[in-house]
């Protein structure tokens, strides 16, 4: 585990015009190559978790109104915050995590909480406002690949030449190297593999980029907001992607070996570099522009999201937060939770906050709507109560 925390820091000077974070001068924006859809289109609304169709979560109106009277730090639901349109809105970053071997035998996750970038980065990278860089990486077979991954992808990154005028093509950089690395390297165990989820914000633009079944739901306003696709065999893209290349899904593995459909590593199922395996590494994208209404964001392996749905996760944490405002504790109750509800995984959370301060409480709008019954029906209703 790699964890590397510092305060927001502030803007530097720049001659030119800043653009979500780097000087204009050496950039164009931060994403000139506008790649063709990544599969991930909108984010998705919070769902029930995987494999358990008929277990619902829901917000009661209690639980998110918790005073009838509106009180200074309190926003009305369904009503656009003032600000959060507000281009001079500046995320502040902190983190928290908790990981726990569960009743499995080895613990094979690993994880990065970096709450500064500009430490991390070259100043010829023109990296002017603040950034930040979280990953889980999920690994099988063993920890080198999960391990090697969480060492060296950010580095990847960072070094590629797209970066940071083409940032996703930069990371998509990465992810390949990283895999191909894998296999080259005589010290790593080639059939040791990881999935890969990170988040990568510069600004307020946050890029995700995920290869596996890890998950990241954003809190907006006590809503949960799927932000990745897990990558199952089974899900539709990928199962019409596996069987297209003549590759069969048996009680959900991949050949009936791998529980994912996509991952770094697992070369002794890739095969030979540069064929058209049934598993790949390459991520799928989504980006968010950050507001005001975006609270909090939630990276999980897939040992959380078996057992809970997206949106009593973020209940949970929103809830937490308002007691005591810390990301540490809320990622320690989730895990304690899942591990209560059964979970068979290793487990690994990571809650991001955007604010220093603890979220606002939610009023219900009160109806104002009357209702009346009509005379007859007041008549039918006597009748039917001397009845009884």
């Amino acid at each position: 585990m790699k964890e590397m925390m510092a305060p927001g820091t502030n803007m530097s000077p720049c001659n030119g015009e800043i653009e979500n974070g780097f000087c204009k001068g050496n950039m164009s924006a931060i994403e000139e190559n506008q790649e063709v859809s990544d599969g991930l289109s909108q984010p998705n609304a919070g769902k029930p978790p995987r494999n358990h169709p008929g277990m619902r979560h829901c917000i009661s109106q209690a639980s998110l109104g918790a005073t009838s009277a509106l009180e200074p730090n309190t926003v009305m639901l369904g009503l656009k915050s003032p600000s959060s349109d507000n281009c001079a809105y500046v995320p502040i970053f902190r983190s928290g995590s908790y990981s726990e071997m569960g009743p499995k035998q080895y613990m094979e996750d690993e994880h990065i909480r970096i709450d500064n970038l500009r430490e991390q980065v070259d100043e010829s990278k023109g990296l002017l406002s603040q950034g930040a860089y979280y990953g889980v990486f999920d690994g099988h077979g063993g920890t080198d690949a999960a391990s090697f991954t969480q060492n060296n992808l950010l580095n990847f990154i960072l070094e590629d030449s797209h970066f940071p005028s083409m940032v996703k093509k930069a990371v998509r950089n990465a992810f390949q190297k990283a895999d191909n690395t894998l296999a080259d390297t005589k010290s790593l165990d080639s059939s040791s593999g990881t999935t890969a989820l990170i988040a990568l914000i510069l600004g307020r633009t946050m890029l995700i980029a995920n290869a596996g079944d890890s998950r990241a739901v954003l809190g907006k306003r006590g809503r949960a907001i799927e932000l990745s696709k897990d990558h199952k065999p089974n899900a539709t893209s990928e199962k019409l992607r596996i069987e297209k290349l003549g590759g069969v899904i048996f009680d959900g593995y991949l050949n009936g070996q791998l529980s994912v459909a996509r991952a770094l590593g697992d070369w002794h199922i890739k095969g030979a570099k540069g064929s058209k395996g049934l598993l790949i590494s390459d991520p799928e994208f989504e980006e968010v522009v950050l507001s005001e209404e975006d609270e909090f964001l939630i990276i999980g392996c897939d040992g959380l999201w078996d057992v809970m749905s997206s949106q009593y996760a973020v209940t949970i944490v929103r809830k937490e937060l308002m007691l005591h405002n810390d990301p540490e504790k809320c990622s320690k109750f989730l895990v304690k939770e899942a591990l209560k509800r059964n979970c068979c995984d290793n487990l690994t959370v990571l809650v991001i906050c955007f604010s220093p301060d603890p979220p606002p409480r939610i009023e219900i709008p009160k109806t104002t709507r009357r209702r009346s019954i009509s005379a007859e029906g007041l008549d039918l209703l006597k009748g039917v109560l001397s009845d009884i």
